[in-house]
Parts: structure tokens; sequence; C-alpha cells
């Protein structure tokens, strides 16, 4: 790119046929919306600004199309009432300068390539105008590409405005252009609402650069996947599971071992090392590091997390790091049915057993909660044993307090800790004892009330019928 480049990308319509409140770019593929999708490619791109026209559901639509990487470039029209196509482009045309190439993009169309589109830009040029097409063997839909004998593009001709025989071309408009920025205000200007639609088609464009003399470049693709639109629930999830599957074998050609390439879900970015295994039905969500020989068990949720070399997920299990992470050291054993909430630092051989829930805490290495604990805003320490049903009671209604637990320490079963507290270095809590005062280290605490047993004491009966 020469830093000449200016994109639209159109985001207006509602999209009857999603039978959704939900405006139709703001549907996710892969975890995201389909617009962020567009508008993370345009990021790549050298553009000096980005259009999106809105118009169904706008405040919803911009709100949600803000990515930081195009920060002082990204600006907005709304389109009202829309239109077409070409009446899209139209409200965005005062955004746009005349020196150099404008990018024209569709908000439904998610998996657009950035060296696609780069390729697409440089084939514009002032005296050019270049589209994006396709042969497709089921043409159904889409505009089809009219060429002369000499095989030079003529004319986008619609679907419900073509003929029989034109209905039978193969080659097909995808929906992204490159218009030379001097041209293109005039072409719009021309703009007709004669058809079929009573729209102002975009493609009408390409038969005014005829009429000009100015050349019609076709770059073709082969790749369905990049230039397929989403209208319906069942294009969205088809789109869906053809997006995953090339995310699945390309995490195979790199070396992982998947149990099943069809059961994969890829919604941000995983990185592996050697010899990781991956079961089935596992979601990866935001950025995900797996060391080198990390086992992941089936139908886990794995999100923005570093788990080191060894260690194993057993299945269920639920890595939630979100913005402030999960940390889970070599050799580790998590779950199954384990969860772990922001803040999580697992250290070495930390073991993290079934229905146990890890917030904001720290566990050194060797600590050990096997199961139906919950350790929230602690400092565990080395070698630690925490019994089943035992809690750190670490809010009071208001604030959220810290509990600290020494080396080597010892929390029976059923114990509640109530922070602020510090269990000492080699102290063991008995079980059932609810603690609130810190402990001298190398002791035993007890604090429950004392058993009794009372002999007359008779169990309830059940009233007789009336």
């Amino acid at each position: 790119m020469d830093g000449m480049l200016d994109v639209v990308v159109m985001a207006a319509g509602k999209g009857t046929r999603m039978k959704s409140a939900r405006p139709k770019v703001l549907h996710r593929l892969a975890g995201r919306p389909m617009l962020r999708h567009v508008l993370d490619t345009v990021a790549s791109l050298d553009a000096r600004a980005v259009v999106v026209v809105t118009g169904h559901g706008a405040e919803q639509v911009e709100a949600a199309s803000t990515p930081d990487a195009l920060a002082g470039k990204l600006g907005f029209v709304r389109q009202e009432p829309q239109r077409g196509t070409g009446d899209a482009v139209r409200f965005a045309a005062p955004s746009l300068r005349a020196d150099g190439t404008v990018l024209i993009l569709n908000g439904d169309v998610p998996l657009i390539a950035a060296d696609t589109l780069r390729a697409l830009a440089a084939a514009a040029r002032p005296d050019a105008l270049a589209l994006l097409t396709i042969e497709l063997d089921d043409p159904t839909g889409y505009g089809r590409i009219v060429r002369d004998g000499a095989g030079l593009v003529q004319a986008i001709v619609e679907q419900k405005d073509a003929s029989e025989a034109q209905r039978a071309i193969r080659e097909t408009y995808t929906g992204v252009m490159a218009v030379p920025g001097a041209r293109l205000g005039g072409w719009l200007a021309r703009l007709s609402d004669d058809n079929a639609q009573k729209e102002f088609y975009l493609t009408d464009l390409v038969a005014m650069a005829v009429a000009d003399g100015v050349a019609v470049q076709a770059v073709r693709t082969r790749d369905a996947v990049e230039v397929a639109g989403v209208n319906s629930p069942l294009q969205l999830s088809q789109l869906e599971r053809a997006y995953q599957r090339r995310q699945a074998e390309a995490q195979l050609e790199a070396g992982v071992r998947l149990a099943d390439p069809a059961r994969f879900d890829l919604r941000g970015r995983l990185h592996c090392a050697a010899d990781v295994e991956i079961d089935v039905g596992c979601i990866f969500e935001g950025v995900v590091e797996l060391g080198e020989g990390v086992r992941i068990g089936a139908h886990c949720v794995i999100a923005d997390a570093r788990i080191a070399a060894g260690t194993v997920v057993h299945p269920f299990s639920h890595i939630q790091g979100e913005k402030a992470g999960v940390e889970v050291g070599g050799n580790a054993r998590i779950g199954p049915f384990a969860r772990l909430r922001p803040g999580a630092r697992l250290g070495d051989e930390v073991h993290v057993g079934n229905f146990v829930e890890v917030k904001n805490s720290t566990l050194a290495a060797g600590a050990k909660a096997n199961h139906l604990a919950y350790l929230g805003d602690s400092t565990v320490g080395e070698r630690v044993n925490f019994g089943a049903g035992s809690i750190t009671a670490n809010y009071d209604g208001v604030n959220k307090h810290r509990t600290t637990i020494g080396d080597d320490a010892s929390i029976g079963s059923n114990c509640v800790l109530i922070a602020p507290v510090t269990i000492g270095a080699g102290g063991t809590v008995g079980g059932g004892s609810t603690v609130s005062r810190d402990t001298p280290p190398g002791t035993l605490t007890v604090a429950r009330a004392r058993q009794v047993s009372l002999e007359r004491w008779k169990k309830p009966t059940k009233k007789a019928a009336e």
C-alpha cells in the first residue's frame, strides 16, 4: 500500500433472514462480531481512513466497532433510509478523498483476507476499477460478471435483473471492489434506481467505467470461504464450521494432536509447543499458550491462559483468564470439573481437583486442593493441602480480603477461613473449623463447638393424617 487508500465498510442492513433483533453484522463468528473480523483485517492495511456505513441498529453497531488499531482513522456515517449499496457509499463519499483508491467492503463478509485486499487495491489505478470475482458452481443470488467477446468485463448484472443467459454465468461479483477516488463521486451522482428493487446499485459503476473508457480489472479468488457472505443462521453456522476446520488443520500441520478436528473451536489465538494433545469438544478463547506435552481433556473451555509443560487439564474444566489472565505451572493437574478464574496463579505440580474454584489466588509449588473447595483472594504456600469442602471467606459484603496460608500447612475438611487471616507455616486446621484469627506456625487449630450427644432425644414423627 502507498498510504493513499480509503476504506468503506457497508454495515447498514437489517438482515431480515437472520430472524433476530440484533443487527446482522454483530452476529458472532468464532467469538467475534462479523464486522469486527472485517475491521481487524482492515487494520492490517495501510489505510488512511476507514468509514463504516451504519443504519439498522446504528448505535449498537458503532459501539461494537472500535478496534484500537484503527484509532484516529475510523469514522461512521448513517444511511437513512437504506436504499441500496450505491446509496450507502454516497453517504460515505464526503469522508473520502479523490487522490487515492477507495476499497469497498461488506460487514457481513467476515473472512476476507488481507492479502486479497492488497492485490485488489494494487489492481485499481486512476484509470482502472478493480473487482473481486469468483466462479461458483451455484451462483444463485450473486451478481454475474458480464464480459464481451474479447473477455473484457462490461457490467455486473444482479440476480433479479439478469436474463436466463446471464443467470447461467458462473463468474460472480463478491461485493468487494476498489475504485479510483477521482472517479467515484461522479459515478455515484449518475446512479439510478431504475431496477427491480428500486435501489441504487453500486454494481452499476462497472458499466459507467466501461462507458467512460476506464478499464475494469477482475481479480479472481478461488477461496469461496473468504468471500462467503452471511444472510441466515444456516449460512453463519456453515461458515463457522468451515473457519474452524481451517483452524484445526493449521494446528494439526503445526504438530498439535487433535482427537477430532471437527470438534475443535478456536475463538482467538492458540500457541502450542511440541506434543500437545487436545481431546474433543474443547473451546479456546482470547490468547492461550500451551507448553510442551500439555494434555487437554474433553470439553474444556480455556480463555486467556498460559499452561506450562507437562500439565494435564482433565475433562470439563473451565479456565477463565479474561483481563487478569490465568497461569498454570509445569506438571500440574487440573480437574476434572475445575474452575480457574481471573488472577489464578498456580505453581509447578499444583493439584486443583474436581469442583474446586480458584480466583485471584496464588498456589505455590506442590499445593493441593483436590475436591470441593473455594480459594478466593488467597496466597497459598508450597505443599499446602486444602481439604474437601473448605473455603476462604474473602468478602465481607463490601470489600474483598486476603487469606495467607504458609508453607506445609494443612487445612482439614469443611473449614471456613474468614479473611483477612494468616495460617502459620506448618500449621494444621482441624476439620470443621471456622477460623477468624491468625494462627501460629506449627500448631493445631480447632475452632468448633464441643460435640454433645443427647441420650433422651427422640426423632420427630409425622403427624397422623386428619
